[in-house]
């Protein structure tokens, strides 16, 4: 069997004395997109951040691609800190995408997408610049590269962010839940970026209310409730009939979403 992109073991992370995540264990297979889905407050978003490790875990382990992030922890539950260098070796293997686009209001789209390659990975304008273009065509913004963020719709600047991050090779996608401050026409174009970035291979974990794209893109769907993972598996396992109960309560509330034509 591969090496998982990301391994999840025994996961739990507290804020002082609330316990948000309980013993979480997943594995998120390379080249696939797993969608996690769940109400809100089951800690969905904690857990993306734990991946990221923009949060740190309290107990349990991740790795990326067979190294570990973050922490080791023994069979004792003693932890020692990964260092820094491997650490940040690791993230980079990571983009991540956030529910607010977080663009610098007084660049271009152009100038969001090439600073970082030429701050952080020190590439000349010129180079930083043709990469940066490269993946606004991939997202459909060629035409938009000159504008800055309040000339683009919410739709357009989460495109540019979305560019931002491929920008940087990573060869992990994370999504928390990145059409939440859109409307529907908007979060269609987003959606389809993320559909062509599925259909070429792209490691994605996507935390979304958007139950149809789960269950026409995603390959794991995992459901989350109170921090615990009560179902993963594949989207004919997960929405067929009869489904689990706690499952079934929450597809309810999406029924008027149209989502329930797609299951």
């Amino acid at each position: 069997m591969s090496v998982p992109a990301i391994a999840v073991r025994n996961l739990i992370k507290t804020f002082g004395e609330t316990t948000v995540l309980h013993g979480i264990d997943l594995a998120i297979e390379p080249g696939r997109v797993s969608c996690i889905i769940g109400p809100s407050g089951s800690g969905k978003s904690t857990l993306l951040r734990c991946m990221a490790f923009l949060e740190e875990a309290t107990h349990g382990t991740i790795s990326i691609n067979g190294e570990m992030l973050g922490f080791t922890e023994d069979s004792k539950g003693r932890r020692e800190r990964v260092s820094a260098a491997n650490n940040r070796a690791i993230r980079a293997q990571l983009g991540m995408v956030f529910q607010q686009f977080n663009l610098w209001p007084h660049m271009t789209a152009l100038g969001n997408v090439s600073e970082a390659l030429k701050t952080v990975h020190k590439m000349g304008r010129k180079d930083a610049e043709e990469r940066a273009m490269a993946q606004l065509v991939k997202v459909g913004l060629e035409g938009r590269a000159g504008h800055y963020p309040s000339q683009l719709s919410g739709g357009q600047q989460q495109r540019v962010a979305i560019a931002r991050a491929l920008a940087l090779k990573p060869k992990i996608m994370l999504f928390d839940e990145p059409t939440s401050s859109l409307d529907p026409e908007l979060t269609g174009e987003v959606l389809n970026v993320m559909r062509d970035l599925a259909a070429e291979g792209m490691t994605m974990i996507v935390v979304s209310h958007e139950i149809g794209f789960a269950a026409t893109v995603g390959q794991q769907i995992i459901f989350l409730d109170q921090g615990k993972v009560l179902f993963s598996g594949s989207p004919q396992e997960v929405f067929k009939k009869p489904r689990n109960p706690r499952l079934e309560q929450f597809l309810d509330t999406y029924l008027d979403r149209g989502a329930s034509m797609l299951l």
